[in-house]
């Protein structure tokens, strides 16, 4: 059964945190359809490479564009079979949208597949669904996570949690591992062909 993912993002979203989830999900055959509030379709909105070089924290440069293929106000919930938040700088302000909260509680409480990475933790803190779950986030989520009611757990960065529907990873380099979680609560198996 063709299952269609709705993903949410917003510029200066992380690169490899919409990029690498777009077209893996695309690759095992899932739809994505890419949405930011206050944009349409074919509307682009711009990425940001974030990564330690030094400093304290990480540094941020401009990456690539991203076309969005959904226009925001036409999302219908019932059409989606997961949801995906991506990271970066995006989810600090596209949380403030009453409708990005109504589509983060929609999935919770149909106790559908949720995907959240790094900073895209920072949505579903002020969209109330966390209490009493167990996940991960960037490390500086952390404390908004136990603000929320959740549990943080810090594990390595290329690892995922899953805990009932959702599944998170700190940053980027746990790709592998979230969509390998993410497919499972989806229910899409790959099979080796021998």
């Amino acid at each position: 059964m063709k299952k269609t993912v709705l993903m949410l993002a917003g510029d200066f979203v992380e690169d490899y945190e919409i990029m690498v989830p777009y077209q893996a999900l695309l690759s095992v055959g899932v739809d994505v359809d890419v949405v930011c509030p206050g944009k349409k379709e074919d509307d682009v909105i711009a990425t940001a490479i974030h990564d330690f070089i030094g400093y304290q924290t990480y540094a941020e440069s401009r990456g690539h564009n991203f076309v969005l293929n959904k226009t925001f106000n036409e999302v219908k919930l019932e059409d989606y079979d997961g949801l995906y938040v991506c990271g970066g700088r995006a989810p600090e302000y596209i949380r403030l949208n009453q409708r990005v909260l109504e589509i983060v509680k929609y999935f919770f409480e149909k106790d559908l597949p949720v995907a959240a990475i790094c900073h895209g933790i920072q949505i579903l803190t002020v969209a109330e669904v966390l209490k009493g779950r167990t996940l991960t986030a960037y490390p500086a989520v952390g404390p908004d996570i136990a603000l929320a009611g959740g549990v943080y757990k810090e594990i390595g960065v290329d690892e995922a949690i899953t805990d009932g529907n959702l599944t998170t990873s700190p940053a980027w380099p746990g790709h592998p591992a979230i969509l390998r979680e993410f497919y499972k609560l989806l229910g899409v198996v790959i099979v080796k062909n021998k």
